[in-house]
């Protein structure tokens, strides 16, 4: 018995003097044809021949409309006098055409796909870009709701309408450029270009509307952009062939308090209302530099066999998604606080701790390693002192503090002192965490303002 056929003909993107002459024949001659839709400028040439227009108004998606119009090709093509249909799609048949995937899934029936002109070859002409050295990459503006990512240039299908137009405009930068392609290869061809936060502003858009975006630099390329400029520093520059893990702890610790002084200004600069563009800058800055430290160790445990940044870009993403079963799983939480709680058991069972403490770096400043002893202190049930009650503690702790009537010298510092002191500083770390506040932070705060004063008193002023 012969294997019925779908023979997919191509109109191409454009009218019909794009149409091949095997497939006019195809078309003429065949039996039993169908077109898929007839909003297409060469399908004026075919008004005899029954299309799946009406179906796309009864589809409750167009998943299900796609399936349906591959069961009815099978159905056809099983059902024919000469055991074939004929199927007329736009532009053509490889290029986004999801019915054509189905029905190549389908067991039973052969898929004979007949070449066409393609909206990338009427794209690439009109902008005179070669789509293999360009390094062309088709996508689907309705496949995703993700931002894009690059390289570019990127060929965006489906655009047909202007709140399509829309969701391509909210995956990408707003200051991209964007070549919108309207009726490439027609009378009333418009080819424009526009920003990414004017795409909208374009109301033309219909199913011969394509986009063209050139420039898309995104986090992964700039990535390997600095991945290669790394490699090049440790093939050519005598200093960074000579660093290891050890030699570069120091910088990382450096960069890692730069950024958060950095972060600290901007943080303060925003909270006053000031302008923040310097230091957004300076942030930008710091954040660069320490990205770069772990670049570096990334690199050399590249180097060793052991890791890499791509490794450690999908070891903490796999990690994160196993820690958040609320956003990748069907756990329900209420709150922040259920899901600082369910992170510290998952935490505890995934590295098989018996502990919530295992694991907490003791060279922390002493306030930043009391206060995360507090929160994990909380997480297991230990009673802490409400704010009220550790103020109170506070203040008796620091009215029982006795004093010499001489100030300690340079050289006197210990931290074997009367209990009191601890009751007095753990009240505090105590209130502060009730009520929210970062100590370490407060006081880096305060020690800055001490700092001015003293250049002050020095008449050095802000320098």
């Amino acid at each position: 018995m012969t294997t019925p056929i779908v023979r997919v003909v191509g109109l191409g993107p454009g009218d019909l003097d794009l149409v091949t002459t095997r497939a006019l024949r195809l078309i003429s001659e065949s039996p039993v044809v169908r077109l898929r839709t007839r909003i297409h400028p060469a399908a004026r040439g075919f008004a005899d021949v029954a299309s799946y227009d009406d179906w796309y108004d009864r589809a409750a998606s167009f998943e299900e409309l796609y399936r349906d119009i591959a069961d009815d090709l099978v159905s056809l093509a099983s059902s024919s006098p000469n055991g074939e249909v004929v199927y007329v799609v736009p532009g053509s048949p490889v290029v986004a055409e999801r019915t054509v995937e189905l029905v190549r899934e389908r067991s039973g029936v052969r898929t004979v796909c007949e070449p066409a002109v393609s909206v990338i070859d009427v794209v690439c002409a009109a902008l005179g870009r070669d789509p293999m050295t360009a390094g062309l990459r088709v996508v689907d503006a309705l496949a995703s709701s993700e931002p894009f990512r690059g390289p570019g240039p990127l060929l965006v299908l489906q655009t047909y309408a202007p709140e399509v137009l829309a969701t391509v405009a909210d995956r990408l930068a707003p200051s991209t450029e964007v070549t919108v392609l309207h009726h490439v290869g027609l009378p009333d061809e418009v080819i424009t270009v526009l920003s990414a936060r004017e795409l909208t502003s374009f109301g033309q858009a219909d199913h011969l509307t394509s986009l063209w975006i050139d420039g898309l630099r995104t986090a992964g390329e700039a990535t390997d952009d600095l991945v290669d400029f790394m490699r090049r520093l440790r093939r050519e520059c005598p200093w960074d062939q000579e660093q290891t893990h050890a030699s570069l702890t120091r910088h990382l610790l450096e960069e890692a308090y730069e950024t958060l002084d950095a972060l600290e200004t901007f943080v303060r600069l925003e909270a006053s209302g000031a302008p923040l563009d310097a230091a957004a800058v300076h942030v930008e800055e710091e954040l660069g530099d320490l990205l770069f430290q772990i670049v570096f160790h990334a690199e050399l445990g590249d180097e060793e066999g052991l890791f890499s940044l791509a490794t450690i870009a999908d070891g903490v993403r796999d990690k994160l998604i196993g820690r958040h079963p609320h956003v990748f799983g069907d756990v329900q939480v209420a709150s922040s606080n259920e899901v600082a709680t369910r992170w510290e058991v998952l935490k505890r069972d995934e590295k098989g701790r018996e502990s919530v403490t295992d694991g907490i770096a003791w060279q922390l400043p002493a306030l930043t390693l009391y206060a995360k002893l507090l929160r994990k202190a909380a997480l297991v049930d230990v009673e802490l002192l409400d704010g009220a009650a550790a103020r109170a503690r506070a203040l008796s702790a620091l009215g029982s503090l006795e004093f010499t009537s001489d100030p300690a010298n340079d050289a006197a510092s210990s931290s074997d002192v009367a209990p009191a002191w601890g009751d007095a500083l753990t009240a505090m770390l105590d209130a502060a965490q009730w009520a929210g506040v970062d100590l370490e932070g407060v006081l880096r705060e305060r020690a800055r303002l001490l700092r001015d004063e003293i250049r002050h008193r020095e008449g050095r002023g802000d320098e």
